[in-house]
């Protein structure tokens, strides 16, 4: 079962205060010209922008101890080394989602345009308003998700990707692997496992009657050097 959807930026809920945030606005209030940069750069985004998101819901087992889990695609079972934080997270789930959410690949044509200008600062809004626009495409998906798995009286856990909580990033395209197309949403791998556009987000979400959905992610997390623990 797969569901893809192309979303019009203006129903998506970005909030100004995380694009602060990932600026590294975490204890104080931005100043007049970054709020105007950033609601300008926002603006401007719509017009380059096509977010979307996929996801594919799969059979699947989790090894705690082990620390690894497995999903089964179209063609077989995939097994990942996502570590204990992870495994301990998906336990008790019955079937889960694999997902890939982007910004869209104009990005690079809006990247293009904000780096013409040769304002240094400008760029570096655009990147972190980019960011919080790819977060809230997935924070949208897992509405879609939810409202998907509501009849069976499922629910999920929070969204986990390669590259944190001990997920090795090289897993990327075994990941990859579980869609039946080689780019879902247009996203391509380098061969360092970096995706393009780079404002795209994947992992996976374990679904069911038995697990839960923890508001604050880091929580879980032991991981002390992690940028998204210093910036939250």
């Amino acid at each position: 079962m797969e569901t893809w959807q192309q979303i019009d930026i203006n129903r998506l809920d970005i909030p100004l205060k995380e694009v602060y945030t990932f600026m590294g606005y975490k204890d104080s209030e931005p100043d007049g010209e970054t709020v105007r940069t950033t609601e300008y750069l926002l603006r401007e985004s719509a017009q380059f922008l096509r977010p979307q998101f996929k996801y594919v819901i799969l059979d699947g087992t989790v090894d705690p101890e082990a620390n690894q889990f497995t999903l089964i695609g179209e063609n077989g079972a995939v097994t990942f080394d996502a570590g204990k934080i992870i495994c301990r997270q998906l336990r008790g789930a019955q079937r889960y989602a694999a997902f890939v959410a982007t910004v869209g690949s104009g990005y690079f044509q809006w990247t293009d345009a904000v780096k013409r200008r040769d304002d240094m600062f400008q760029t570096y809004a655009m990147d972190c308003v980019g960011s919080q626009i790819v977060e809230s495409v997935a924070d949208y998906m897992e509405t879609v998700l939810q409202a998907e798995i509501d009849p069976a009286g499922y629910r999920h856990t929070n969204r986990f990707s390669p590259g944190y909580c001990g997920w090795h990033v090289s897993e990327q395209p075994k990941l990859f692997s579980l869609f039946p197309e080689q780019n879902p949403c247009g996203i391509e791998l380098t061969d360092s496992c970096l995706m393009l556009p780079i404002k795209s987000v994947s992992g996976v979400i374990g679904i069911g009657t038995d697990v839960r959905y923890l508001p604050y992610t880091c929580g879980i997390c032991d991981k002390k050097d992690c940028y998204k623990r210093r910036t939250r």
